[in-house]
């Protein structure tokens, strides 16, 4: 056996045998603390008494503006490094960066025409 398999099959068996043993010393030892009718009650904002039922859905137009917006912000990620590399890259990397801020701005127009960002 080389040394490295040694080292690495004496590692799993030991978090093997140490990750259920930390779990089961916790349950153990740990505080329990039942809390009664006050620790189950809801809490949101400050609001003691909760309106409306929880099960209410969120409408679809919560989730689409926030998937634009990692969208959206991911395009800045992508255009960080371009612009510190404009030079190196040259006419071929300005092109590049063209196109696809063309295809981006080409979603947003459609997202625009679908009304998407309405809040009717």
């Amino acid at each position: 056996m080389t040394s490295q398999l040694l080292l690495s099959s004496s590692i799993i068996i030991v978090l093997s045998i140490m990750i259920p043993m930390m779990f089961l010393a916790t349950s153990k030892l740990g505080v329990r603390n039942k809390g009664g009718r006050a620790k189950n009650t809801a809490y949101e904002s400050g609001v003691s008494k909760a309106i409306g039922s929880s099960s209410n859905p969120f409408s679809v137009k919560f989730y689409l503006v926030a998937l634009l917006f990692v969208l959206f912000d991911v395009e800045i990620i992508f255009m960080f490094p371009w612009a510190l590399n404009v030079r190196e890259l040259g006419f071929f990397g300005i092109a590049e960066m063209f196109t696809f801020m063309a295809l981006l701005l080409a979603g947003l127009v459609y997202i625009y025409k679908a009304k998407a960002l309405t809040w009717q």
